[in-house]
């Protein structure tokens, strides 16, 4: 679930900063969030010895336990990143450009999100609050408590919002998973 939770962040800063690139940000936004997701590799690579395509999970389980310097690492992240994600708010949530730019646009009626399928922030963005770690819970996911953010319009600007909002989800899901994390030889 930690390194879960910590992959759905990292796709979202992905996600989110070439959005707001191609907004017309200038890679400022970009760059922001590049830098949180260095701590995220950083903490791949402190677990598994790998960055990107990390093979670390596995049937049951994980491949190793984490070393001894992962949890005081997890928790200052854990720590911060709710004061980075107030920070792109504060930038960005009334930004009148990114407003301009985003809201009305590219429209996907919830109707229509379900019948093609679409899933994940796109779908909850479209005013569907379906997410399968609820709905129908894998690992451990019923332990924890945490909100599924929706959008109303369906917009590139709920996209948007979906996404930074998962993340303070992830945030708040790594914090429970880190005091439930068990004592031991994995």
């Amino acid at each position: 679930v930690i390194m879960a939770e910590l992959q759905r962040i990292a796709s979202h800063l992905i996600a989110v900063g070439a959005f707001l690139n191609d907004c017309g940000a200038f890679m400022t936004p970009m760059l922001y969030m590049l830098r949180e997701r260095e701590k995220i590799l950083d903490l791949f690579e402190m677990a598994s010895g790998q960055r990107l395509t990390y093979n670390y999970m596995r049937v049951g389980g994980v491949s190793q336990d984490v070393p001894e310097e992962f949890i005081p690492a997890l928790e200052k992240f854990i720590e911060v990143m709710p004061s980075w994600i107030d920070e792109y708010d504060q930038l960005l949530k009334e930004n009148e450009i990114l407003l301009a730019r985003a809201k009305g646009v590219g429209i996907l009626p919830k109707e229509l999100a379900i019948n093609i399928s679409a899933s994940g922030p796109v779908l909850r963005a479209s005013g569907v609050k379906w997410d399968i770690r609820k709905a129908d819970p894998y690992s451990i996911y019923e332990r924890f408590e945490f909100d599924i953010p929706t959008g109303s319009v369906g917009d590139c600007y709920d996209r948007y919002r979906v996404r930074i909002e998962e993340m303070r989800q992830s945030v708040r899901i790594l914090k429970q998973a880190l005091e439930q994390l068990p004592q031991g030889e994995v």
